[in-house]
Formats: C-alpha cells, structure tokens, sequence
C-alpha cells in the first residue's frame, strides 16, 4: 500500500460510499486541558478479522506532546511499524513525525516536518529519496493512512468538541482534508471491572473523491478508545475496551434487564424492558426488536439518538415487553461476523423468539418481530420460517431488493453533492460492475482489487439478493408497515411498496401502512431528513405517535388482542 494508499484513500470510489454524505463546515469549540498520559494497546480488525496490533504511548513534555508507536499487521496489510514519533507544541501544533516501516518486507520511512501551514515530506521507498511539500491549516492534526497512533490528536482535539465542529487533518504524506463532527453520544462502556464513561463522536472525513463516514470514540481522560468506519468494515479498539465482556451503553430504561439469549453455539446479549408493574399482567404480549445494518448494538444509537432504548421504554409503557439484542459479533454478543448472512442473523432472531416463548412473564402466542431498516429484511426472513411468530412490524424497511436500493442511495448521494454526469456515469458504472460481481462471482477482472476485498463478502452478496417481493409470499401473518415521510435513506414510497406486496399474499391476515409526517429515519422529528442534518437536531426524542401506532396496531390484530 504504502505511504500513498491506505483505508480513507480507497474509499473514494467505494460502492459503500452511499453510506457517507456531505456536511457543513462550523466554527470549533473551546479546546479543553489536555488528555491524560499513558500506554495503550489496540487491536485492529478488518472483516471481522483481525488483522494486526499498535502499542502506542502518548507523554507530555516541556516541550509538548510526543506520541510514540509500535505495530503489526498480517495480510491483506502485512505491515510492521518499527517506529511511529509524532510531536506537538502544547497547543497541538504539529511540530515532527517520523515513521519507519516495512510494507511486505519492503523498508519505507516518512519524515515531516512542519511549520504553520506548511508540511515537508522526505519520502523514502525502494532504496529512493522523494521530497514533497503540502500547505496545511495551523493545527492541523497529524493521520498518516493505517498509522493508528495517530489518532490520539484526534481523541485530544476532539475533547469538547460540538455538532458542526470543523476540524483540519492532513492524511500524511497526501492532502489535508476537513473532519466533520456531526453527532456526539455520551456513552458507558459496561466491563467486569464496572463502567467507563465515553463519548461516541459521529464524524465525516470529507475526502477529495467521496465522504467518509466514521464513529470515533474518546474516553473521559480525552485518549482514543475506537475507531468504526463501517464502509471498510473496520475497528480499531483498545483491548482493555473491546472484550466481549464489554459494550457501549447510551441510556437505559428503568425496567430494562440484561439477558442472554442462547443461539447457534453461542451467546446473545440483550435487554429486556417489562411494562411497568402497575400493568398488572402475568404475561406479557411481547416484541422483538431487530436491528439495522453494520455494527449495531441493541441500542441502535445513531448521532446520540438511541432509536431501540427509546421504543423498548414506549412500548413497554404501553403494555408490552421488549427485547432487543446485540448482532452477533457485535457488544457482548458471541459468534464471528466476519462469514454472517442474513440468513444468519434471521436465525439469531428465530432464537431470541424461541427464548422469549420459554419465560413464564411472556405470552408465548401474542410475540411480534419488528425489523428496523436492514433489520425488516431480517424480520422478513425470520418470520417466514418461524410460524411462531404472531405478527411483523416493519420499520422504514425497504421495498425494493438490496441491489437496487443500493443504487437508488448512491444515485441520491451523488444529487447531493451535484457530480457532474460523467462522475456519476463512473460511479454507477462502477457500482453496477461490483455488485454484479458480488453476486454472481463473475466479471471480478473489471473491479479495482481494493474494492473487491471490501464487496466480496456473504453479508453483502445476501444484502444484494434480498428480494422482499419473494420473501413476502411466504409470510401469512399479518404486516404493519411504519414509515416516516421525511426519511432520505428509505424513501417513503418503499412502505407504499412493501403494503402491496402484503396485501396481494394470499390467504394473508392483513396489512396496513402508516405514514408519518416530518419523521426522518430515525423516527424523530426533522427538517430536511438528510443524514447531514441529524448531528444537529435539536429534538432526539422519538415521538409518542410511534409506539402508539405500533401497540394500538398490535392490540387490533387477533394475536395480540
């Protein structure tokens, strides 16, 4: 790869890039005082896998910051980092870095030094010198490609910051780019040895080809804890945090239980929230919530808005129990997720149903399967092998197969950001090839090998082949469809969709879609509905009208009465 590639440099043309959108630049927030000294050990994990290792140390001098560094990484990386030296005046001015490594087997060393707004590089590779110089923005924080070291700047320079913050990074030797923060979530990491307090920063590396979208997370001595940037299907933890004895937790409801829910060889981790005790019940009519794509945890917290806490803690004071669940691989679940279908994870939720029909609080014949965006197609699978079920609820689920909604969200990215024709001819073009590729294992010659590691994957071939059309014929229990009009990365229209295809089933028990006005996709109130808006909405609260039309719905369907 080299000094010249690297993670955020090839996902400029990425089909994930639908995932990523434009953002606004904002003024910086007040720095506070600096983050606390130490050593730190990270695991680095791609696919699922992982793939190599940092230790890192950040100290303090009188002279400033110094960040030092060693690591490994076996394929597709194979990279060994002899020596990582970042500097910083006090105020976190890049002052000089260093880095000497060997890309498969082959030494390579940066050397930069800086002034205000200038970086001058000294590249070495293959036994050759090259120079080049960049103009950089005072401040600017230090990200050489797959360096992760770096990122304690980041965490430092992140520390205080608010939605709209706008910060300069310069991905050295290449460019500088601006990093967007648009959500901040304050968060509790639950390990054995009792909680840690977290802040979850939702950011955008606008890069020069395609924004990136990442989940960066800080501890609240301002060090790096984590790094997601789903596109890539990568992490970066640090071990102490990243155990499957620990997981991010936002907020809680007061009747929310910690569970675990037996599967195929290994172990769920959810939460379960009963109505209040004032219910009166013995058992419960009981709903199953199924999470969206990516790395969810069974809080489905997007830009500090946690979409599953809020609806478990709604419906369970409209009379239900709820359980919700990290995916496998995911939290504190077991299992790998690395080789997962959605297949796979429709046989996660079959067995969290089954273990809900096994308790004595529950009403083994009145349990619902709500599946939210991705999740509707998990549902949709799951409740057309599990008879069990008594009803499903889909929530700004699509309508359309996984290929042609992929298509549908690039085509709306790339109206975003007004491309010229001939860039979103080369996109589409490109998308079309990948994902023809992922799905018929044919035509591989035509894409870029660093995308191809990226798309060929089971998730996504399954996620590619999902056609609801055919899913749909095999469901006869009955289908409540909720969609907000505002949501941007599931169109309205895909509820009109998924209520025909309910309504033409035969023998089925009914469908009905509700459409609620000025909802986005996280089901809270919102002015445009893009993605780029939701760091800054003043209203995170999931509207009472929600859980209303979910539990009056079920209430009016036989099973649930």
């Amino acid at each position: 790869m080299g000094f010249k590639s690297g993670f955020h440099d090839l996902l400029r043309s990425t089909f994930y890039v639908l995932l990523c959108w434009p953002a606004v630049l904002a003024a910086q927030s007040p720095q506070p005082a600096g983050p606390g000294e130490g050593t730190a050990d990270f695991i680095v994990i791609l696919g699922g896998a992982q793939v190599g290792r940092e230790q890192v140390q950040l100290a303090r001098t009188p002279q400033g910051w110094i960040i030092t560094g060693t690591g490994r990484y076996t394929a597709p990386i194979n990279l060994t980092i002899n020596r990582f030296e970042l500097k910083y005046t006090p105020d976190w001015q890049p002052v000089e870095l260093t880095i000497d490594a060997a890309q498969n087997d082959r030494p390579m060393r940066l050397a930069t030094s800086f002034a205000m707004t200038s970086a001058i590089n000294e590249i070495t590779q293959a036994g050759t010198t090259n120079s080049k110089t960049d103009q950089i923005s005072a401040r600017t924080i230090v990200l050489p490609n797959n360096f992760y070291a770096g990122y304690e700047g980041l965490a430092a320079r992140l520390a205080g910051s608010a939605p709209g913050t706008s910060l300069a990074a310069y991905i050295a030797p290449q460019a500088e780019i601006r990093i967007e923060v648009k959500g901040v979530t304050p968060e509790r990491i639950q390990t054995p040895g009792g909680a840690v307090a977290t802040r979850r920063y939702d950011v955008v590396f606008q890069n020069p080809g395609a924004p990136l979208a990442a989940k960066i997370t800080i501890d609240d001595r301002s060090r790096f804890v984590r790094l997601e940037i789903p596109a890539a299907s990568l992490v970066v933890a640090r071990a102490d945090l990243s155990s499957v004895a620990t997981r991010a937790q936002t907020t809680r409801n007061p009747t929310d239980a910690d569970v675990f829910i037996p599967s195929a060889g290994f172990s769920l981790a959810g939460t379960l929230t009963l109505p209040p005790a004032a219910a009166g019940r013995l058992k419960h009519p009981a709903i199953l919530l199924v999470g969206s794509s990516g790395q969810t945890g069974r809080d489905e917290a997007v830009a500090g808005i946690p979409v599953f806490t809020q609806l478990a803690g709604g419906l369970a004071d409209r009379g239900f129990a709820v359980l919700r669940y990290d995916k496998r691989g995911t939290g504190q679940s077991g299992g790998r997720a690395e080789t997962v279908t959605l297949d796979d994870y429709a046989d996660d939720a079959a067995a969290a149903v089954r273990w809900l029909r096994a308790r004595k609080d529950i009403d083994r014949n009145r349990i619902a399967v709500a599946g939210y965006a991705e999740g509707g197609a998990v549902a949709m699978i799951a409740a057309a092998r599990e008879k069990q079920i008594a009803s499903l609820v889909l929530i700004a689920a699509s309508g359309a197969t996984g290929a042609d909604l992929i298509l549908e969200q690039q085509l709306h990215l790339l109206d975003l950001i007004d491309a010229s024709p001939a860039e979103r001819q080369t996109k589409i073009d490109l998308q079309r090839k990948i994902q023809a590729a992922v799905m018929t294992d044919k035509g591989w010659d035509a894409v870029p090998p660093e995308l191809r590691k990226q798309a060929d994957s089971p998730l996504f071939r399954s996620l590619l082949l999902f056609d609801p059309a055919k899913a749909m014929k095999a469901i006869k229990h009955p289908v409540l469809i909720v969609q907000g009009d505002l949501d941007k990365q599931i169109l309205p229209r895909h509820a009109d969709r998924l209520a025909e295809l309910a309504g033409a089933r035969k023998k089925a028990r009914g469908a009905e879609a509700v459409h609620i006005p000025g909802l986005n996709h996280l089901l809270v109130p919102a002015v445009t509905g893009e993605v780029s808006e939701y760091g800054s909405l003043s209203d995170k609260t999931i509207p009472p009208v929600v859980t209303t039309t979910i539990a009056d719905w079920l209430r009016g369907t036989r099973q649930m009465k």
